[in-house]
Protein backbone atom coordinates (compact mmCIF):
# COMPACT_ATOMS: atom_id res chain seq x y z
CA UNK A 1 0.00 0.00 0.00
CA UNK A 2 1.11 3.66 -1.07
CA UNK A 3 2.25 6.25 1.82
CA UNK A 4 -0.11 8.34 1.94
CA UNK A 5 0.22 12.40 2.99
CA UNK A 6 -2.39 15.22 3.61
CA UNK A 7 -4.41 16.98 0.50
CA UNK A 8 -6.24 20.52 0.57
CA UNK A 9 -8.04 21.52 -2.76
CA UNK A 10 -9.46 25.09 -2.03
CA UNK A 11 -11.39 27.48 -3.91
CA UNK A 12 -12.05 31.12 -3.06
CA UNK A 13 -15.76 30.08 -1.92
CA UNK A 14 -14.89 27.37 0.06
CA UNK A 15 -12.79 24.24 1.55
CA UNK A 16 -13.52 21.39 -1.43
CA UNK A 17 -11.70 18.31 0.09
CA UNK A 18 -8.98 18.24 3.19
CA UNK A 19 -8.08 14.25 3.47
CA UNK A 20 -5.52 11.58 3.89
CA UNK A 21 -4.80 10.58 0.09
CA UNK A 22 -2.11 8.44 -1.57
CA UNK A 23 -2.28 10.16 -4.80
CA UNK A 24 -3.14 13.55 -6.47
CA UNK A 25 -3.18 14.17 -10.29
CA UNK A 26 -3.02 17.30 -11.06
CA UNK A 27 -3.28 19.34 -14.59
CA UNK A 28 0.00 21.40 -14.50
CA UNK A 29 0.43 24.06 -16.98
CA UNK A 30 4.02 22.01 -17.82
CA UNK A 31 1.76 18.79 -18.40
CA UNK A 32 -0.07 16.81 -16.56
CA UNK A 33 1.95 15.73 -12.76
CA UNK A 34 0.67 12.96 -10.59
CA UNK A 35 1.95 13.49 -6.75
CA UNK A 36 2.76 11.00 -4.09
CA UNK A 37 3.99 11.10 -0.52
CA UNK A 38 7.33 12.24 -0.30
CA UNK A 39 7.47 14.40 -3.26
CA UNK A 40 10.03 16.80 -3.79
CA UNK A 41 9.06 20.32 -2.91
CA UNK A 42 7.44 22.06 -6.28
CA UNK A 43 5.06 25.16 -6.83
CA UNK A 44 3.64 25.22 -10.82
CA UNK A 45 0.48 27.19 -11.43
CA UNK A 46 -2.49 24.76 -12.90
CA UNK A 47 -4.40 25.23 -15.82
CA UNK A 48 -7.97 24.40 -16.22
CA UNK A 49 -8.56 20.78 -16.44
CA UNK A 50 -9.87 17.79 -13.90
CA UNK A 51 -8.02 16.91 -10.69
CA UNK A 52 -8.21 13.23 -9.63
CA UNK A 53 -7.80 12.55 -6.05
CA UNK A 54 -7.44 8.74 -4.88
CA UNK A 55 -7.72 8.57 -1.12
CA UNK A 56 -5.68 6.39 1.08
CA UNK A 57 -8.95 4.23 1.09
CA UNK A 58 -8.45 3.73 -2.40
CA UNK A 59 -11.57 5.91 -3.10
CA UNK A 60 -11.25 8.18 -6.41
CA UNK A 61 -12.84 11.63 -6.35
CA UNK A 62 -12.47 14.15 -9.47
CA UNK A 63 -13.09 17.95 -9.30
CA UNK A 64 -12.46 20.42 -12.06
CA UNK A 65 -10.61 23.18 -11.45
CA UNK A 66 -10.07 26.37 -13.76
CA UNK A 67 -6.22 28.05 -12.87
CA UNK A 68 -4.51 28.70 -9.78
CA UNK A 69 -1.54 27.43 -7.66
CA UNK A 70 -0.21 24.42 -6.11
CA UNK A 71 2.31 23.83 -3.14
CA UNK A 72 3.82 20.40 -3.13
CA UNK A 73 5.72 19.25 -0.34
CA UNK A 74 6.97 15.65 1.00
CA UNK A 75 4.36 15.85 3.89
CA UNK A 76 1.58 17.16 2.03
CA UNK A 77 0.21 19.19 -0.48
CA UNK A 78 -2.42 21.93 -1.35
CA UNK A 79 -4.67 23.56 -4.32
CA UNK A 80 -5.86 26.89 -4.36
CA UNK A 81 -7.70 26.94 -7.41
CA UNK A 82 -9.22 30.08 -8.91
CA UNK A 83 -12.31 27.94 -9.19
CA UNK A 84 -13.49 24.36 -8.51
CA UNK A 85 -16.33 21.87 -8.78
CA UNK A 86 -16.53 18.37 -7.81
CA UNK A 87 -17.59 16.11 -11.07
CA UNK A 88 -20.46 14.88 -9.26
CA UNK A 89 -21.86 17.90 -8.35
CA UNK A 90 -22.41 19.01 -11.99
CA UNK A 91 -25.89 18.94 -13.91
CA UNK A 92 -25.76 18.09 -17.14
CA UNK A 93 -28.61 19.76 -18.73
CA UNK A 94 -27.78 23.25 -17.09
CA UNK A 95 -24.42 22.86 -18.31
CA UNK A 96 -25.35 22.21 -22.16
CA UNK A 97 -27.65 25.53 -21.42
CA UNK A 98 -24.99 27.86 -20.46
CA UNK A 99 -22.46 26.00 -23.29
CA UNK A 100 -24.94 27.23 -25.81
CA UNK A 101 -25.98 30.66 -24.44
CA UNK A 102 -22.11 30.62 -24.24
CA UNK A 103 -21.19 30.04 -27.87
CA UNK A 104 -23.99 32.71 -28.54
CA UNK A 105 -22.11 35.82 -26.52
CA UNK A 106 -18.65 34.49 -28.40
CA UNK A 107 -20.53 34.54 -31.27
CA UNK A 108 -22.43 38.30 -30.40
CA UNK A 109 -19.46 39.77 -28.70
CA UNK A 110 -18.73 43.38 -29.90
CA UNK A 111 -15.12 43.57 -29.94
CA UNK A 112 -12.07 41.56 -29.12
CA UNK A 113 -11.59 41.92 -25.56
CA UNK A 114 -15.49 41.14 -24.94
CA UNK A 115 -15.20 38.41 -27.44
CA UNK A 116 -11.27 36.91 -25.65
CA UNK A 117 -13.58 37.14 -22.34
CA UNK A 118 -16.86 35.24 -23.66
CA UNK A 119 -14.48 32.63 -25.41
CA UNK A 120 -12.52 31.85 -21.94
CA UNK A 121 -15.66 31.32 -20.51
CA UNK A 122 -16.51 29.46 -23.10
CA UNK A 123 -13.08 27.31 -22.66
CA UNK A 124 -14.14 26.75 -18.84
CA UNK A 125 -17.59 25.19 -19.80
CA UNK A 126 -16.43 23.03 -22.46
CA UNK A 127 -13.53 21.47 -19.82
CA UNK A 128 -16.39 20.76 -17.08
CA UNK A 129 -18.27 19.21 -19.70
CA UNK A 130 -15.17 16.87 -21.03
CA UNK A 131 -15.07 15.89 -17.58
CA UNK A 132 -18.18 14.73 -16.82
Amino acid sequence: MADSFNFELVSPERLLLSASVSEVVIPGTDGEMTVMAHHAPTMTTIKPGVVTVVSAEGKSDRFVVFGGFVDILPDGCTLLAESAVAVADIDRDALSKRIQNAREDVADAANGAAKQKAQEYLDHLTTLEAAI
